[in-house]
């Protein structure tokens, strides 16, 4: 198994914890964003090896680092994402900008350039994604043009301009995808070559603590090994290879941030009072503004661990499973912040008070290492292809599984995760029988209603067996917000999954997916819900 021992990755998290206590409070914070300021000593204390040495839990023991795990990237990610989106923005950029070397570069250029970024603590850029380009790496004008001399090819020139590059205007060394003869390729490149300019730093809505900037290069030489694996061709191929890494770290942003805004409005409820009773006591607001947010945030939890695991334990990028996980864990990262901007009323929408912030941070989270819609479209096409090579067994199988997991454990919501899983399989079905999917919508819808059935599944079958890390609840809260998911899954899925159906042409038998075993699964949501109010509010009180 890949990854930190228990009580190094504890040691590293209290760490990391104590210096942002430490020095980066919340009216340092404030002002960095109020600023719009990079702050580079920041990021040089967190790469210091004689003080935190962040950026070594990514980079392999064999040059230098501590060769930490997809787990313990997860867990650190949190705790970043949870004290300032920006700042941890900076130390994702490094994470990568190193993956094309580690992923695909020579054992010459691993030992090199990692051992460089180890112990000098270089800042990093990923220069992948053009103005015209976006999520489409395949779409880049950036060109790569061979020098040869004697026949042999001796170095590249790089001409082209990438767009939105974190780390962009600050970073001490670049990987530049660009087109060489032989394809799409990866080169690295220092700061300060000749031809190579920064753009002035993107004015941007949130993580204004983190540097983004163009970069232009107008015929910038390298020599010939700088091309990362000494192969042309290669670099979409090592571009796709880490998806399961770098989105798992996305979808930790917006666990960690969605978390941070509940636990600024959760002992808020306690002190205000309204009609004679703290707003923690009112369904009206607890049910509505808290509760299902923390519910999506912990099932997306649950996916990640489990994604994170298999990683660690050797299986290979897992490229639907990172989707998931950073559409959920993002999506719902996103609307926790946005309803704790509501929870809070006036306050919420005031800079003088995180929420308001950490909104405008993790929006980004929705965005870069592919939007949510590209998660959308990579989950539906990916299951899609599951549904059709299993003649519709993939979900169905899934569901047989979650009803052993109920005959173990029958108070985690697993029987209903099953229906959804169910009536997932049928709506794939009906879509298969009726042509439906080439509507595009109908397909993007398709990867939304999956994110949500296999998260609630894993969810109910991790819950008691697999306890989820970093926010400490109990296993009756737990199971309780994993029945709750359970029930929201299977009718979302089936009310939206009929409903798409229906609205692209698809007959009425799709009517019968909405079945009388999914509105009887609703009972006791209220009381689960109650109990869970109560439990947040224990769970977090407010400081008095």
């Amino acid at each position: 198994m890949a990854g930190l021992d228990a009580d190094t990755l504890n040691m590293v998290l209290s760490t990391l914890q104590k210096y942002a206590d430490r020095r980066l409070t919340p009216d340092f914070l404030l002002k960095l964003d109020h600023d719009d300021e990079f702050p580079r000593d920041v990021l040089n204390e967190l790469y210091d090896p004689n003080q935190l040495g962040l950026h070594l839990l990514f980079i392999p023991e064999d040059y230098g680092g501590l060769g930490g795990g997809a787990y313990d990237v997860y867990r650190v990610s949190e705790v970043m994402a949870a004290v300032d989106l920006g700042v941890a923005t900076g130390v994702l950029a490094t994470f990568l900008g190193t993956d094309p070397i580690t992923v695909g570069g020579t054992e010459a250029q691993k030992t090199h350039w990692m051992g460089r970024i180890a112990d000098e603590g270089l800042l990093v850029a990923y220069g992948a994604t053009e103005p015209q380009a976006g999520s489409d790496l395949a779409a880049m004008k950036s060109k790569a043009e061979p020098v040869v001399v004697d026949g042999k090819t001796t170095g590249y020139r790089l001409t082209g301009r990438k767009q939105w590059i974190s780390n962009g205007g600050v970073a001490d060394l670049y990987t530049i995808l660009a087109l060489a003869p032989g394809g799409p390729s990866w080169f690295i490149l220092e700061r300060g070559a000749e031809g190579f300019t920064q753009g002035k730093p993107e004015d941007k809505h949130g993580i204004r603590a983190s540097n983004t900037a163009a970069l232009f290069l107008e015929g910038v030489y390298v020599d010939a090994d700088r091309l990362v694996g000494g192969v042309e061709g290669q670099g979409l191929a090592q571009a796709q290879a880490v998806f399961g890494y770098t989105r798992l770290m996305v979808a930790a942003f917006g666990l960690g941030a969605g978390w941070a805004a509940l636990k600024r409005a959760i002992p808020y409820s306690q002190l205000r009072i309204q009609g004679g009773a703290p707003l923690s006591q009112k369904q009206g607001y607890t049910h509505k503004l808290i509760v299902p947010n923390a519910v999506r945030l912990e099932a997306a939890r649950a996916y990640i661990e489990w994604t994170a695991e298999r990683l660690d334990a050797g299986e290979h990028n897992l490229p639907t499973e990172g989707a998931i996980a950073k559409y959920m864990a993002t999506e719902s990262g996103n609307k926790a912040a946005e309803d704790a901007i509501q929870a809070l009323g006036g306050y919420g929408y005031t800079k003088e008070y995180m929420v308001e912030k950490i909104k405008r941070d993790v929006r980004i989270t929705c965005i870069y290492e592919g939007t949510s819609e590209i998660m959308e479209w990579t989950i539906a096409r990916d299951r899609w292809q599951e549904h059709l090579k299993t003649r519709g067994g993939y979900y169905a199988d899934w569901a047989d599984r979650l009803m052993r997991a109920h005959a173990a454990h029958p108070d985690t919501g697993a029987q209903t995760a099953a229906l959804a899983m169910r009536t997932l399989a049928g709506v794939l079905e009906r879509c298969r029988v009726e042509r439906l999917t080439r509507n595009q919508h109908v397909l993007f819808r398709l990867g939304e209603l999956i994110a949500w059935a296999e998260t609630a599944a894993i969810f109910a079958e991790r819950v008691l067996t697999h306890p989820t890390q970093g926010i400490k609840l109990d296993q009756e809260t737990l199971a309780a917000m994993a029945r709750i998911q359970a029930r929201e899954a299977a009718m979302k899925v089936a009310t939206d999954g009929v409903r798409w159906v229906l609205a692209a042409g698809g007959s009425a038998e799709a009517a019968a997916l909405l079945s009388p075993g999914l509105l009887a699964a609703q009972e006791g949501q209220i009381a689960d819900m109650d109990l869970v109010a109560a439990k947040l509010a224990a769970a977090f009180p407010a400081e008095m």
